[in-house]
């Protein structure tokens, strides 16, 4: 039979008669598998990694195939390395099967560039995708995520956690060997979630047999096979050698078998892309060669403009490096069919050619209106130190990032310093600049580093002075030691304009207290702070330096002074125009106070109002400290489930905000009482192992309370000794002015000191707390749980019955649960002794308040004393739970309810004054308790339920 050339690919790119996927037989199975639970309303995520031209992009196009085939809606979308300065690039540019896109782009892009605006941005995404899969199975594929901006990873690693439960499905492709941490960490913190990593290796020699059956249109003689081989089992160099064997005529179709003609070795990859790229016509070349330095996606509009050629003279290059399939068309923008296809060719480039050509796009891109961040991809890498015009840029586009994606914006603020020269005078404030941004992003090293060796002296008094009050208001928040640094730096610097420096001693002030420094200094700075802030006339200055003042007076033991300052600091911060809504701590100490007051409801409508005005404002950080505040609150008053669900919802916004000390002082702490309260030694245990940061921390208040968190778990585990060896430096600071536990100090922790200190044998250390219990209710008679918790404290360390019972009636008007339960099981204990008739209803008061609690470590322990008087069995269910729904605590009940009507958590979340974060943990705490994991099978239950019922 006469030899013929072999036909070309039967099924050319994108065509949809296209040959199966080969070798990938077990990888389409659990795909298989994953969209079988997709339908029954079950969702998750799939991460496909494997190294370049491993097959990943056609495997996800195969499952858009496969999803579609069961009329699932599909979203795709990609990211390129030009994309990296674009916020959300990857979801916003993408689209559904139908051509239409996903999300409503105009409101999301508005976001993506608003100050304060990060944590709303997500909120937006994650309301608009449960609003999609309310109408059916979803599918978001989205490819090279290797590439994604920050904010998109921000996005992937937290909506695919809190959209779980709903019928949608994560299809990921990552290059393998990426090391950028942020990439790292969204991968990690998913797998943990649950996610399956599916990793591409190369092919069999049975799929590379296939491949070149189909692209050769023969099946290959051994000849073939064994040069083919050489692609080890990439199918993207297997293809892509069948095609060069193919132009070069090195295989012919003899008697229906493809045959290897020649000895010679083929190409390589790069080489043959370029023999590839010299069989094409001039003007196809210029315009493949410009592409490949441009990016991954490109417009025909772009290029006539980057070539200085009118649109109609491309149309016939376009179409030539289209029909050699080294161009293909997505939603009307050409790309390389291959990032390693665009890289051989942008290699084949001059340097300097190469960048001329990106410095030269950049200019035309913003000329055309794109925003700042997608030029600057385009200028990061071409422009040369000394480029002004590029500095200007990259600075600029760093100020467009800050907010939502800060460590995008860091990146460019060094590049921008990076390209500045030494002697520049505006060097020093890129320097700034660069500073505050990477203390954003979270990089404290690099920002201190680079603030030590550059700040000091590097610019004028005053510009330095506003550095220093912007990185003291961002690392308050975090870190209390470098805020009281920075701003105590500030404040001395000479020659500054007094309303400056007012702010600076008003921050210092505070930072001050929020460290634990209560002594002469902070008395001194206060006083001077006061002054300075009347003098100038600074309202803002004057209530933020009032409340510091509040703080010392409170630790001082003048509670009534403390709660007036504190009035007059709220009144003049209301005054100004910048209440709860933005990061001022006036209305938010009194919210402190009133819960250590023992005054919950009052506690609780503060934190209710600021979370709602936060919210409506959308201030983003301010809403994070009230939810902070709010969880302290429902902790002590004794609303376990509601504390719980509260904190876990400020943990979750870490992403999006940050920890840091204030976030350890008051949701750590309440996760980690919580969960010893309710016998969950697991969660108590992986808290406790977080806590070990707080200990190490230069701020003695944090210390205080991290050791206290360490002792009250040692002494869950029967080790009062150990508890008490942990709270050695703690017992140097009784004497002093300040928190010595936990911070805001709370008065009904002394008892329980005292109780472990006496487990311990430590009768001195019992008898100091005690003296500090009763040294504070002589002070301030006005506040009745000062008393009660002197009283409770003192019949511990007297075993005295009638100090317990005086405790138990002082705690009666106290709208506290655990300690007034507290209380009543130590005076039923001393009463069991002598009277154990009298001991069986003070206990059986206990076990109310612990039942009501869901304390149920509590309630166990008490319930064994009971049952030690032989006292009846008693009903251990909590009391706060709905007909319907037993296992269900009330505030579960209504978020389950109104997810079940239909309700995005965003709606839910607006109609009980919450956050989303706090709808989504009831939610997940609502699924385990009931076995659920979807809403598919809760709104099924439901039904059934609610009907019954």
């Amino acid at each position: 039979m006469k030899p013929t050339q072999p036909p070309p690919p039967p099924f050319p790119a994108g065509d949809a008669r296209r040959p199966p996927v080969r070798g990938r037989l077990a990888e389409g199975a659990v795909l298989d598998a994953r969209f079988d639970a997709l339908a029954q309303g079950r969702g998750g995520v799939v991460c496909v990694q494997g190294p370049p031209g491993s097959g990943k992009t056609r495997l996800l196009s195969e499952a858009c195939a496969m999803a579609g085939r069961r009329a699932f809606t599909v979203f795709r979308g990609g990211a390129d390395p030009d994309s990296q300065f674009v916020p959300l690039t990857p979801l916003l540019e993408g689209t559904q099967t139908d051509g239409k896109p996903l999300f409503d782009t105009v409101r999301l892009r508005a976001l993506a560039t608003a100050p304060e605006q990060r944590f709303w941005l997500l909120q937006e995404l994650q309301d608009q995708l449960e609003r999609a899969a309310f109408d059916g199975p979803l599918v978001v594929v989205l490819d090279d995520v290797q590439w994604c901006d920050d904010l998109t990873l921000l996005a992937l690693r937290t909506l695919s956690s809190r959209l779980s439960a709903h019928a949608i499905l994560w299809l990921l492709a990552i290059r393998g060997g990426s090391s950028a941490p942020e990439v790292l960490t969204t991968l990690d913190r998913m797998e943990r979630d649950g996610a399956l990593r599916l990793c591409l290796g190369p092919l069999s020699d049975a799929a590379v047999s296939e491949i070149a059956q189909d692209v050769l249109g023969a099946p290959p003689d051994t000849a073939t096979l064994d040069v083919v081989r050489r692609a080890e089992g990439v199918p993207l160099l297997l293809v892509e050698l069948l095609h060069g064997m193919t132009a070069e005529g090195r295989v012919v179709v003899t008697d229906g078998v493809a045959r290897l003609v020649g000895h010679r070795l083929p190409a390589r990859f790069q080489t043959s892309i370029r023999q590839r790229l010299y069989s094409l016509s001039e003007p196809t070349r210029e315009v493949v060669r410009a592409a490949s330095a441009i990016g991954h996606t490109l417009t025909v509009e772009l290029l006539a403009e980057l070539l200085d050629r009118p649109v109609g003279a491309l149309v016939a290059p376009v179409q030539e490096a289209l029909d050699s399939d080294l161009f293909v068309e997505r939603e009307g923008r050409l790309a390389f069919r291959h990032d390693l296809i665009r890289e051989a060719v942008a290699d084949s480039l001059p340097e300097s050619v190469r960048k001329a050509l990106r410095r030269h796009a950049a200019e035309v891109v913003l000329a055309r209106g794109a925003s700042l961040s997608e030029a600057a991809s385009l200028v990061m890498d071409s422009a040369e130190p000394g480029d002004q015009a590029a500095v200007r840029l990259l600075r600029a586009a760093a100020a467009e990032l800050s907010e939502t994606a800060p460590s995008a914006a860091g990146e460019l603020s060094r590049q921008a310093l990076n390209l500045t020269a030494a002697q520049a005078p505006e060097r020093s404030t890129i320097i700034a600049e660069t500073v505050v941004l990477l203390w954003r992003a979270g990089r404290a090293t690099q920002a201190r580093a680079l603030g030590a060796t550059a700040l000091p002296g590097s610019l004028p008094c005053e510009a330095e002075a506003r550095v220093r009050l912007s990185l003291a208001r961002v690392s308050s928040q975090y870190d209390f030691t470098e805020g009281a640094r920075q701003s105590g730096i500030g404040a001395a610097l000479p020659g500054i304009p007094e309303c400056l420096r007012a702010h600076l001693l008003a921050l210092y002030c505070l930072d001050l207290g929020l460290v634990g420094d209560y002594g002469a200094t902070a008395r001194a700075a206060v006083d001077e702070a006061l002054r300075s802030a009347r003098q100038v006339g600074d309202r803002a200055a004057l209530a933020t330096a009032m409340t510091a003042h509040s703080v010392l007076l409170y630790y001082d033991c003048d509670w009534d002074r403390a709660f007036r300052r504190a009035d007059e600091a709220e009144d003049i911060a209301s005054e100004a125009g910048f209440s709860r809504s933005l990061w001022v701590p006036e209305a938010l100490w009194k919210a402190f106070m009133l819960n250590a007051a023992g005054r919950t409801a009052e506690a609780l409508a503060e934190s209710e109002n600021g979370i709602r005005d936060t919210q409506r404002q959308g201030q983003a950080a301010a809403m994070r400290l009230w939810l902070m505040n709010r969880s302290r609150v429902l902790l002590d008053a004794g609303r376990l489930s509601d504390a719980r669900a509260e904190a876990e919802a400020g943990t979750a916004m870490a992403d999006e905000l940050g920890m840091g000390n204030f976030a350890d002082a008051t949701l750590l702490y309440t996760l980690l009482r919580v969960a010893l309260h309710t016998g969950d030694r697991d969660a108590a245990r992986a808290y406790a192992a977080e806590v070990g940061r707080m200990v190490g921390d230069p701020a003695i208040l944090v210390r205080n309370a991290g050791s206290w968190l360490l002792a009250l778990m040692a002494d869950a585990e029967g080790r009062p000794d150990r508890a008490m060896a942990l709270l050695d430096e703690s017992f140097t600071t009784f004497e002093q002015v300040g928190p010595s536990l936990a911070s805001p100090d709370d008065p009904a922790d002394l008892p329980v000191l005292v109780r472990m200190a006496l487990r311990a044998g430590a009768h001195d250390r019992a008898a100091v707390a005690v003296a500090q219990a009763e040294h504070r209710a002589v002070r301030n008679p006005g506040f009745p749980i000062l008393a009660a918790a002197a009283a409770h404290a003192r019949g511990l360390l007297d075993n005295d019955t009638a100090h317990l019972l005086h405790a138990v009636e002082l705690y009666d008007g106290i709208e506290r649960l655990l300690p007034h339960a507290s209380a009543l099981e130590d005076a039923g204990r001393k009463l069991a002794v002598a009277h154990p008739a009298d001991a069986v209803p003070v206990l059986g008061a206990a076990l109310d308040r612990y039942n009501e609690a869901d304390a149920e470590c509590d309630a166990a322990r008490v319930r064994r004393r009971l049952r030690v008087l032989g006292a009846p069995r008693r009903r251990t269910a909590p009391t706060e739970t709905v007909t319907a729904w037993p296992e269900l605590t009330a505030s579960e009940v209504a978020v389950v309810r109104l997810v079940a009507q239909g309700m995005t958590n965003r709606q839910v979340a607006e109609h009980l004054v919450n956050s989303p974060h706090t709808v989504s943990s009831h939610l997940r705490h609502a699924f385990l308790k009931l076995g659920l994991t979807s809403r598919t099978e809760l709104a099924r239950l439901a039904r059934e339920r609610e009907h019954m019922e």
